[in-house]
């Protein structure tokens, strides 16, 4: 009995055995296969951008304008100012060279006629001694043209009085001036800014026949940066000038200045004045330290000392003997400002040796047609260097100079 049972179990296992292989080989284990890498066509992969920001696009080539100065750029955060500013070191400039030049006997084409006050432009024997007027305000100043009959007489913006000048001292060079500070700004081209100069004046300048030539600017210092474009300034305004039969006065530089190679730039003006008829007017002297001689015999930065020539007074003869004389360009001149302290600091005993000093000098240079004391008919603002108390002074001074 036990023999058959274990018989049975063995057939019933080994069927059991026999259905599960059998259902096991009917379905095949696939095992999961590893996904391929994805590729890019080489095509497509050069067509790929990607998206990062764009750069920074020059600006296009845009012409600087002059640097006239120092010219502030703004920033996003600005830095702190210093206290005391820096000066920056200028460049030692090249010298351009001058052409030369051949005077024209003539004026050119197409010029008027400057009309009766055509002044002589050489100096006459004895003093060159006249007077620098703001306001005809004084009947002492008549009374030194009748007297003395100066070389040269001045006047700033009070300008009809020149024609009784003329008429009582014929011989008299009158030199006018227009005081408008606020045009002097170095802006623009200079040939406009010059015909917008001598339009604005026009009206002013043909009602007063008495002036023999007209100066432009008031002491303008433009530096080595910008004489370039103030002597094309005054070449331009002496063309126009010259169109309406009038005359003029270039430069009207103040004292101790300008440098030797900033006046080199500024010869270009000098030939166009020589050409129209005109002359040259600059200032010396000094307000402060009461001795006219101050800094006289002293030297110019690159030169030797010279005892006649200094840097207040007769500096003007380091331009004509250094740059002028030996281009053939001596141009008429008139010290159309000598400048001298307030009466605080100098007294009248005083004064007159020092201008009889500076008078003597002033003889000696054939090109110098006379120098105007500043100043008579002093304003209030000008009262400090009111010379109407000498007035007579000056005129026996003259007086006594040879004729």
């Amino acid at each position: 009995m036990k023999e058959h049972n274990r018989a049975g179990f063995l057939y019933v296992l080994l069927g059991i055995m026999l259905f599960v292989l059998s259902g096991c080989g009917s379905a095949e284990v696939v095992l999961p296969t590893r996904l391929a890498l994805a590729s890019i066509p080489q095509s497509a992969a050069t067509q790929t951008t990607l998206n990062l920001p764009p750069t920074n696009t020059p600006p296009p080539n845009v012409t600087p304008l002059p640097t006239y100065g120092y010219q502030p750029v703004p920033t996003i955060d600005p830095s702190p100012t210093g206290t005391i500013p820096t000066r920056t070191p200028t460049p030692t400039p090249t010298k351009t060279p001058i052409p030369t030049w051949t005077p024209a006997p003539n004026l050119p084409p197409g010029v008027a006629n400057p009309g009766p006050n055509r002044p002589h432009i050489v100096a006459q024997p004895g003093s060159r001694l006249g007077l620098h007027v703001v306001r005809n305000n004084d009947p002492g100043i008549m009374d030194f043209v009748r007297r003395s009959r100066p070389s040269v007489m001045k006047a700033v913006d009070d300008l009809g009085f020149l024609t009784e000048v003329k008429e009582a001292s014929p011989g008299t060079i009158t030199i006018g001036r227009v005081d408008d500070i606020w045009a002097q700004n170095y802006i623009g081209e200079p040939e406009e800014a010059a015909r917008d100069y001598v339009n604005k004046h026009l009206r002013t300048y043909q009602a007063n026949p008495g002036v023999d030539f007209w100066e432009g600017w008031n002491e303008p210092d433009p530096g080595l940066g910008r004489m370039a474009w103030y002597a094309r300034f005054e070449q331009e305004r002496v063309k126009l000038m010259a169109q309406y039969g009038l005359r003029s006065a270039i430069g009207g530089f103040p004292p101790g200045v300008p440098e030797m190679d900033e006046f080199e730039q500024f010869v270009p003006a000098i030939q166009t004045a020589i050409q129209y008829g005109g002359i040259l007017t600059l200032h010396e002297g000094d307000l402060s330290t009461g001795d006219m001689r101050y800094g006289y015999g002293s030297k110019l930065p690159g030169y030797p000392f010279y005892p006649d020539r200094g840097t207040l007074a007769f500096r003007y003869r380091w331009f004509y003997r250094e740059i002028l004389e030996p281009r053939g360009l001596v141009i008429p001149l008139v010290v159309s400002e000598l400048e001298f302290a307030t009466w605080d600091v100098i007294r009248q005993d005083e004064l007159l040796p020092q201008l009889a000093w500076y008078d003597s000098e002033a003889q000696k240079d054939e090109y110098m047609l006379g120098f105007n004391v500043f100043t008579a008919g002093a304003n209030a603002h000008w009262e400090e260097y009111n010379i109407n108390p000498i007035l007579s002074d000056l005129a026996n001074y003259v007086n006594s100079q040879d004729r």
